[in-house]
């Protein structure tokens, strides 16, 4: 049995791993079209604070580890699939033959339509070339602009902060981390930068970019102000890197449209991590969720499906973010956003950077929100995971949102009472 796995990311090296422990005697070949070792991009701002050397945001930490694994690394990049011949072209000009294809291609960054953003001094950080570039030129009393404050921008932000260097954002949503954070937590994630010396301007775009005539850059904003800066960091989004796909009819929408067993419309390629599409726990539709924790529960899944083993079923993704914000923890789960129709439950302190925000459908927990109140995390999350009905507590979170775990080991005890009473 040969396999190929394409995307030395988290999602590519845990699968080759599982399929290695799975099919001792397989041929496994990871492919990823970086010049490095298989590395985090989560580690990289890490790296611009000088936390961790290069070799720290390695997935695996010494030099023959795939080797000693006999799992075969091509640093190349895939061109095409023939699915008819089962086989990969690489840039390279070979050409590899598989029995079961595993795409882990992950995402890649969004560049704005803004006139300037091919000057000189614009990076995204999301390889570890980009990462040095902003390393040289985020330093103590720099002027650094970072677009886009979203989960990714937020990760950045902290690492750019660090660095000394004087740090402008701007986001053009009402709030930062838009698609993580509700109004309130994301404008008090906001207040929390600017008390600790971040400009950040909300609803603000990036119009264009020229040379500056005292900095490198001159920055024009839709609010009319301009600003001079050293260096941009670009933080605006990303998408699923799915373009060699065209022509290969495997179908995709917004990423990769996967099935319950992490295949795709061809049932010998699958998919799995930030490239792929497949089932939110909370709604049931197909979605695309590029975090790590998803991308290694699908790298497992997959791997285990690539070798028969159909009772591996992927039962959806809970989407899940914690984050930490110059010290600020913040989190959400599932339908953070509420569910319509149904009840809520709010707890807020301005003044400590507290809040805690619980959304139901009937008596189940199916969203929460959380900031600067880390003892809630786990529990939130395996409420919204178990669907337990919370039945009377319920109406004790209405009251008060922080009695969560009380709630949690009384809904829980009491499903487990009530089973035991059934056998």
């Amino acid at each position: 049995m040969k396999h190929i796995v394409v995307g030395a990311g988290p999602a590519g090296v845990v699968a080759v791993e599982t399929l290695r422990k799975l099919q001792p005697d397989a041929e496994i070949v990871l492919v990823g079209e970086e010049p490095e070792a298989p590395y985090s991009r989560m580690a990289l701002p890490y790296l611009l604070i000088k936390q961790i050397a290069e070799e720290g945001t390695h997935l695996r930490k010494t030099a023959d580890h795939f080797a000693k694994q006999h799992i075969t690394v091509r640093q190349d990049r895939v061109t095409a699939i023939d699915r008819s011949k089962k086989q990969v072209s690489l840039a390279g000009g070979d050409t590899l033959a598989y029995d079961k294809l595993l795409l882990a291609t992950g995402s890649r960054p969004v560049a704005p339509p803004i006139p300037g953003m091919d000057l000189p001094g614009i990076f995204s950080c999301w390889t570890l070339a980009d990462a040095r570039n902003i390393a040289s030129r985020a330093v103590p009393g720099a002027k650094v602009l970072l677009m886009g404050a979203g989960f990714i921008g937020c990760i950045i932000l902290e690492a750019l902060a660090q660095s000394g260097a004087e740090l402008t954002v701007v986001e053009m949503e009402d709030r930062m981390v838009p698609r993580m954070m509700n109004d309130t937590a994301g404008n008090m994630i906001k207040d929390w930068c600017q008390s600790r010396g971040v400009k950040v301007h909300t609803s603000t775009r990036v119009t264009g970019i020229t040379k500056g005539t005292q900095h490198a850059l001159q920055v024009a904003l839709s609010t009319g102000q301009t600003l001079e800066v050293d260096l941009i960091v670009s933080a605006t989004g990303v998408r699923p890197n799915i373009g060699f796909l065209e022509g290969t009819g495997i179908e995709v929408k917004q990423g990769i449209l996967i099935n319950r067993h992490m295949q795709t419309n061809d049932p010998d390629i699958f998919a799995a991590g930030d490239v792929a599409e497949g089932r939110d726990f909370s709604t049931g539709e197909s979605a695309v969720q590029a975090i790590q924790p998803t991308a290694t529960e699908h790298a497992q899944l997959a791997a285990r499906n690539m070798v028969g083993q159909k009772g591996a079923v992927h039962r959806g993704s809970v989407n899940m973010n914690v984050l930490d914000t110059l010290g600020l923890i913040s989190s959400s789960f599932g339908l953070w956003m509420g569910k319509e129709g149904g009840d809520s439950a709010e707890l807020l302190n301005r003044e400590r950077f507290r809040y805690l925000n619980l959304q139901f459908d009937g008596d189940v927990l199916v969203g929460a929100t959380s900031l600067g109140m880390t003892q809630h995390v786990g529990v939130l999350r395996g409420l919204i995971q178990t669907k337990t009905r919370l039945g009377k507590w319920k109406d004790h979170l209405l009251e008060d949102p922080t009695r969560v775990m009380e709630a949690y080991l009384a809904s829980t005890q009491a499903v487990g009472f009530n089973a035991a009473l059934l056998k």
